[in-house]
């Protein structure tokens, strides 16, 4: 360990925290449990483990405000991380190994176990100058929100417990910033995850069989890949947008067929497609529908994954949390860049049910390693995020 952040007390617990193996898939969060009890513990905030599915906890802590009436605020992180290809990575990637540069190694350095020390600090200085804030705070930590948030995230926030919270803003996880801004996100694509079934006659692979499930989906393919086109157009004809503002589509699965040469009867293809917050999502079942009808009888579709459109949260003044997190940020001199989030995350949940939620993980001139080898988070970077949490907390929980 670099000899300059070892005796540092945040630092410590983050090295502690990324060497818990929390992978998908199949995790036992026991280990994840113990640690954060342990820190609930160490800064006298109430925690309560919930189970919405056996074996998938969720994991509150409490700091009450001085008007526990007023809307809560959550800052959520999630405990899982995606898993690693070892052979390529430098150092161990459970080791929270620190290079002489500062640099933390770690699968969950940027994603996002840095998030959810960097609240718990961020509280235990403001508890250590005697701050009480006027709104509670709830600090959470979630199960499965690698492999979609189904079993955490999805499911807590229907139910009566969460409810009780009484939660009026959150705050999740963003992503890094190779600049020298802090990138924000007030929203997210509608994740589509649709296969397309295309029948037709078999027959021996040496004929040309008319009405082939290959003839469909050849068709079927071009429609979604002609689409991908116009939506890279518009993306590079542009340099304002991102890569959150358009519609994607990829192909990522074609299955089907018995053997070389048997014509198959059936052929699926399976797109993963992210549409764009100003889509119309009935308008874009239908141009499905219509493409299925015209490639010929026998072609049908299903989803994977159906996600509704969920408004935007309100980047302006009439939303007072917004008003106070940018108040913050401006004391701070950050530079912020507005976004919609590339992927999907657990705000998607949390803004489904009304609740307005900014994704922020404070990691600028930081290169973006999330899922990727050698992830990792400049020690640095990480304890500044602590400095910037501790103005912003206090900020959002006192509207």
């Amino acid at each position: 360990m670099a000899s300059k952040y070892e005796n540092n007390p945040a630092i410590k617990n983050f090295v502690e925290y990324l060497k818990i193996p929390s992978v998908q898939p199949n995790i036992n969060y026991d280990e994840c449990v113990a640690f954060l009890t342990k820190q609930a513990n160490s800064l006298g905030l109430a925690v309560k483990v919930y189970e919405v599915v056996p074996r998938k906890p969720i994991v509150v802590l409490t700091w009450p405000g001085k008007d526990p009436k007023l809307p809560s605020i959550l800052l959520n992180s999630h405990m899982d991380v995606v898993p690693v290809f070892e052979k390529s990575w430098t150092y161990p990637p459970f080791s929270a190994h620190i290079d002489d540069e500062g640099k933390i190694f770690a699968r969950g350095s940027q994603d996002m176990k840095c998030v959810g020390i960097q609240y718990l600090e961020a509280i235990r200085r403001l508890q250590d100058q005697g701050v009480q804030l006027k709104r509670t705070i709830h600090i959470s930590f979630v199960p499965d929100e690698e492999i979609g948030g189904h079993d955490g995230m999805k499911k807590f926030v229907v139910t009566s417990e969460f409810k009780a919270l009484n939660v009026g803003f959150a705050l999740d996880e963003g992503m890094a910033s190779p600049t020298d801004e802090f990138i924000i996100f007030n929203g997210e694509r509608s994740i589509w995850q649709i296969h397309v079934h295309c029948t037709g006659q078999p027959g021996h692979g040496s004929l040309l069989i008319p009405n082939t499930a290959g003839e469909k989906l050849r068709y079927i393919i071009n429609k979604f890949m002609d689409m991908r086109e116009q939506e890279k157009k518009v993306l590079d004809s542009n340099p304002k947008l991102t890569i959150g503002d358009v519609t994607t589509i990829n192909m990522t699965q074609i299955y089907g067929g018995i053997q070389s040469n048997v014509v198959p009867e059936k052929l699926t293809v399976v797109f993963d497609i992210r549409l764009a917050v100003t889509s119309d999502l009935d308008k874009f079942e239908k141009m499905v529908q219509k493409w299925c009808k015209e490639a010929g009888e026998g072609v049908t579709f299903e989803f994977e994954q159906k996600n509704p459109m969920i408004e935007c949260t309100k980047t302006d003044n009439t939303n007072p949390y917004w008003v106070a997190f940018k108040s913050a940020a401006d004391a701070l001199n950050l530079k912020l860049d507005r976004r919609i989030f590339p992927g999907g995350t657990d705000s998607r949940y949390v803004r489904g049910v009304g609740i307005p939620a900014i994704g922020f993980s404070p990691m600028n001139n930081t290169p973006v390693l999330l899922h990727d080898h050698d992830e990792f988070l400049k020690a640095d970077i990480f304890l500044t995020g602590i400095d910037i949490y501790e103005k912003i907390i206090a900020s959002v929980a006192n509207v």
